[in-house]
């Protein structure tokens, strides 16, 4: 059950391969204080850690005993646009779906995946700049509210019924289409979306950075029974990370 499980939820693709060897971006901007403020501010001391073991709460309190332990840290990564294998495991909670009639098929369960909170706060710093570099260039949809900072589905429907009551007026009728996207994160290509990218103009280092991100991971299945080893997975975008939606979105 354990390989099909993993089959199941990350089905194998064609890994994505590195770039051969690292490089320094000389014009990234330096990292700040405030960028790891702000990214621990947003991080929920109730999350629950992946393999690290480390909460939150553990990093929050470091930060502010000595804040450049973390600043030191991070600041290569970002500028290598590297993320380091041993931020890229994970583990898999596998989890009963209920009133499922038999656990004999791999749909009668859900995985919740536990990223490294340390890998997290470098995740929310590089969607930080992402964002406002795919926004400076026009690279996300003006009417997109969900995934992004400040807009909501409370906004979207606010807006769908503006329209609505606007078509209205002059007694039009009104119908709206609605999609269900299924598996989202999981169909995020790492090379189509470092073409797209880099055909954006986004700031080589934050491509590297996300490629880096995206490739070579693994993921532990913990259930009972299950051995406790890593396996690699090349699908997608990981669920549970803070820069998965911005990517889907790109």
């Amino acid at each position: 059950m354990h390989d099909v499980l993993l089959d199941h939820f990350f089905p194998p693709k064609e890994p994505f391969s590195p770039p051969p060897r690292l490089r320094r971006y000389k014009k990234a901007p330096p990292l700040t204080g405030k960028e790891i403020v702000r990214a621990l501010s947003k991080c929920s001391p109730t999350s629950a850690p992946g393999p690290d073991g480390s909460p939150y709460s553990t990093w929050k309190q470091v930060n502010k005993i000595n804040p450049s332990i973390l600043l030191e840290t991070l600041f290569p990564l970002v500028c290598l646009g590297y993320h380091p294998a041993s931020l890229k495991g994970s583990n898999g909670i596998v989890l009963d779906k209920p009133g499922k009639p038999s656990n004999e098929s791999p749909t009668s369960f859900r995985i919740i995946v536990l990223i490294c909170t340390f890998s997290k706060i470098l995740e929310r710093i590089i969607a930080s700049r992402l964002l406002l570099a795919a926004s400076s260039r026009g690279l996300l949809d003006p009417n997109q509210c969900g995934s992004l900072p400040g807009l909501s589905t409370y906004d979207a429907v606010i807006t769908l019924f503006n329209d609505v009551k606007t078509l209205q007026r002059p007694r039009l009728k009104v119908s709206s289409l609605f999609l269900d996207i299924k598996a989202g994160f999981d169909n995020v290509d790492n090379p189509i979306l470092a073409c797209t990218l880099r055909e954006g103009g986004i700031p080589p280092n934050l491509i590297s950075g996300v490629s880096s991100f995206l490739g070579e991971r693994s993921c532990t299945p913990v259930s009972q029974g299950a051995p406790g080893t890593p396996a690699p997975i090349n699908v997608g975008a990981p669920q549970g990370s803070p820069i998965s939606p911005l990517l889907f979105l790109l």
